[in-house]
């Protein structure tokens, strides 16, 4: 990784995943450059079910995989846990004390499945997320909330998220004026789209992103999941 001059940063679901003419034209363009493009993923599915999804949608094995919406990370074909970055979550994280506070709020449903480093809940209007903000600000439990999709909600380390992951990767690495692309679909990828790299929102992406203020190194591409990344990647890099 240390050695990448090409990257491409991008969410799964919705992003490249989900047109798989889209993935498969992009992967046969990365293919004939005379480049590599080293790959880091970057999902809000845990470990074992981003790498189903991988393997089902035969997706490029990625140099690095992070999950959990930026709080875990993957390195290499084995998938090793990076320790230093879990040793960072754990530090002032709460997870009991977020979860008794999310049960005291109606219309916070609490996601069935085991997470780690995140706690994360379904809701079908914005009055909850917006009580929670505020019984989390009292309460000083150090997080992060992240809004997305008009329905998840994840609260995680205050140090994490998606764009928080990308820069310690890249300063882990010691990457500099890398050839990068970051790509995202929806409101938990606002944090990595707006760090000041080229950047794409997809032609399909939520709300959330749709309606967010402009930037001057955020494309916005017509097209939807993988053609949007292609477009991007045609704008920045192949000039």
């Amino acid at each position: 990784m240390k050695e990448a001059k090409h990257i491409l940063a991008t969410d799964l679901d919705g992003t490249l995943v989900g047109d798989p003419e889209g993935l498969q034209q992009l992967l046969k363009f990365y293919d004939e450059q005379v480049y590599d493009v080293s790959l880091i993923y970057i999902t809000g599915r845990y470990c074992d079910s981003a790498l189903s999804l991988i393997e089902t949608e035969n997706l490029p094995i990625p140099d690095i995989l992070v999950t959990d919406v930026g709080t875990s990370i993957y390195i290499g074909e084995k998938f090793e846990k990076d320790l230093e970055w879990e040793k960072r979550m754990k530090e002032n994280w709460m997870p009991d004390e977020i979860d008794a506070l999310a049960s005291s709020i109606p219309g916070l449903t609490k996601q069935p499945m085991i997470l780690e480093n995140r706690c994360s809940y379904y809701v079908s209007e914005i009055q909850p997320v917006e009580e929670f903000k505020r019984k989390l600000a009292v309460s000083a439990i150090p997080h992060k909330l992240i809004f997305s999709g008009g329905k998840d909600v994840d609260v995680v380390p205050k140090g994490s998220g998606k764009g928080q992951a990308l820069q310690y990767i890249l300063k882990k690495y010691d990457i500099k004026d890398p050839n990068l692309l970051v790509a995202g679909d929806s409101g938990n990828d606002l944090e990595m789209l707006t760090l000041g790299f080229p950047s794409v929102i997809v032609g399909n992406a939520q709300p959330e992103l749709l309606e967010s203020e402009a930037h001057p190194m955020i494309f916005r591409a017509k097209k939807g999941f993988a053609g949007g990344i292609h477009e991007a990647w045609a704008h920045f890099h192949s000039k």
